[in-house]
């Protein structure tokens, strides 16, 4: 199971009461009442005050989780955005996941605008279980803990 957790915002929530607003963006949420596989994206953006919107697509984590069998585990290493920087030349090692565990994996970006325009910022976080697991799993301390996130500027 799946889910993503994608914050977005400008310069507007870099400082001040806006930024408290965007740190205290949850990073988990309860997960669907679905079967799995499915992922779980939710979706919370600056120009909507960091309200979720969430999405649920009825099928396995895509090419963006990293994710491979390797004998019984499943190899968790998510593959970054080619258009947001910094750029990720040292990376985490992936992680490698029994049955029943979970990771958390943090990711940032800092992306250009179009023609150059401000830069916009965001944090994913992928909170990725092997199997099944209670809804509220996300919610508790993960089995695995990556914190990929750079310094931003």
């Amino acid at each position: 199971m799946a889910q993503w957790v994608r914050t977005s915002w400008t310069k507007t929530s870099r400082g001040g009461p806006a930024a408290a607003r965007r740190n205290a963006a949850p990073i988990a949420f309860r997960l669907p009442a679905e079967v799995a596989p499915f992922v779980h994206e939710v979706l919370m953006r600056e120009v909507d005050d960091f309200h979720p919107h969430a999405t649920i697509r009825a099928e396995p984590p895509g090419r963006d989780a990293g994710l491979r069998q390797v004998g019984e585990r499943l190899r968790v290493h998510p593959v970054p955005s080619i258009w947001g920087m910094p750029r990720r030349d040292r990376r985490p090692p992936a992680v490698l996941l029994l049955p029943g565990e979970w990771v958390r994996w943090q990711i940032n970006y800092r992306f250009v605008g179009m023609s150059g325009s401000d830069w916009s910022y965001r944090l994913d976080t992928l909170n990725l279980a092997y199997g099944q697991v209670p809804v509220d799993t996300f919610l508790g301390e993960p089995t695995y803990l990556v914190d990929e996130r750079g310094w931003l500027r």
